[in-house]
């Protein structure tokens, strides 16, 4: 597979554009929320490749990285800091992970955090 200038796509787009069209339902609700400068008008990317990783969702303006982590992640925890220090440390991002649940049942509460996270001030 080609992109549109005939550049050949990395595994690493392909898996981000599947990941993207799988999103979660707790995914589908944030970015619902995210897009498009929605929230303060802070442009977020979703399933973004940053180095060997794709993060759920990415806004470069203020190098903040939102993890939504499910219950596949409650076995995952040394990859998970390995992963969140590699962005931390090596990229120089902030990380915030917020639950599936929070998600789903506190959206409110989860925008205030990714707004307190941007240095947005919260009203």
């Amino acid at each position: 597979m080609a992109s549109s200038d005939g550049r050949p796509i990395s595994p690493h787009t392909k898996n981000a554009r599947r990941l993207r069209r799988n999103a979660t339902i707790p995914e589908r609700m944030l970015w619902n929320r995210l897009r498009g400068g929605r929230l303060a008008g802070l442009k977020f990317r979703r399933q973004q490749p940053i180095g060997p990783y794709i993060v759920d969702f990415f806004c470069h303006e203020v190098a903040l990285v939102v993890e939504v982590d499910g219950r596949s992640h409650d076995e995952r925890g040394k990859e998970d800091s390995q992963r969140e220090a590699f962005l931390r440390e090596q990229q120089r991002l902030q990380v915030l992970r917020v639950s599936n649940d929070d998600v789903l049942k506190e959206t409110e509460a989860v925008l205030f955090a990714i707004l307190r996270a941007a240095g947005k001030e919260v009203v």
